[in-house]
C-alpha cells in the first residue's frame, strides 16, 4: 500500500502522565487537537530557526533585565545623593550642644531613633513610597 505524500503519517509516542496532561490542557485552551499542538511543537523543535527564536527570546529578556537594572542604579544614585545632601544640610545647620546638654540630647535622640525605626518598618511593609509621594506632589503643583 503506497502512502500519498499529502496524507499525514501516524506516530505513536509515549508521554509522561504530567506532560500528556499539560498537552491536553494547552490544546483545550487553544481549541485545537492534541495531535495538532504536538505536530506544531515537533515542527518548531526541528525547525532550523528554533535556536534563533530561542536566542531572540533570551535577548529580549536580557534587555528587559538590563533596563530594570539601569532603573535600580538610577534610583540608588538618587537615593545616595539625597542622603548626602540631607547630611550636609543637617551638619551645616545644626549647632553643637554644650556638654551639659549632651546626656539629655542622647536620650532624646535614642527615643526619636526608635520611633523612626518603627515608622520606617510600617512604611516599608505597607505604606506609600517616597517616589510615589514625590510624583503626586509634582503632579499637584503642575495643576
Amino acid at each position: 500500500m503506497a502512502v500519498r505524500p499529502d496524507k499525514k503519517q501516524r506516530l505513536s509516542v509515549y508521554l509522561e502522565l504530567d506532560l500528556k496532561r499539560r498537552l491536553s490542557d494547552f490544546a483545550d485552551r487553544r481549541g485545537q487537537s492534541g495531535s495538532l499542538v504536538a505536530e506544531a511543537a515537533i515542527a518548531s523543535f526541528l525547525s532550523p530557526d528554533a535556536d534563533e527564536r530561542k536566542e531572540a527570546a533570551v535577548t529580549r529578556r536580557l534587555d528587559r533585565i538590563d533596563r530594570s537594572l539601569h532603573r535600580v542604579e538610577r534610583d540608588l544614585e538618587i537615593t545616595s545623593e539625597t542622603l548626602a545632601l540631607f547630611i550636609r544640610f543637617w551638619l551645616n545647620s545644626t549647632v553643637p550642644l554644650p556638654d551639659t546638654a549632651q546626656v539629655a540630647a542622647r536620650a532624646k535622640g535614642g527615643e526619636r531613633y526608635e520611633q523612626f525605626i518603627a515608622a520606617l518598618g510600617r512604611r516599608l511593609s505597607h505604606g506609600t513610597k517616597l517616589q510615589q509621594e514625590v510624583s503626586e506632589e509634582v503632579a499637584s503643583q503642575e495643576h
